[in-house]
């Protein structure tokens, strides 16, 4: 098996939630016959947020 790691950013239509973006890349992923084995981080205007919808730490801050 060969394995790829991914580590970048995404920048998405604001309208396009995290939901319906995890949906569409999973279902592109699928189309290949590839498997994605991970997670997804919503960031907005430069902060990470957390699962309640509130602005978490700064993606800058180590």
């Amino acid at each position: 098996m060969k394995e790829i790691e991914i580590t970048g950013c995404i920048e998405i239509q604001p309208e396009l939630t995290l939901d319906e973006f995890e949906k569409q890349f999973i279902e592109f992923i699928e189309s290949k016959g590839w498997f994605f084995g991970g997670s997804f981080k919503e960031i907005v205007d430069g902060y990470y947020i957390n699962a309640d919808g509130t602005k978490g730490k700064s993606v800058f801050e180590e």
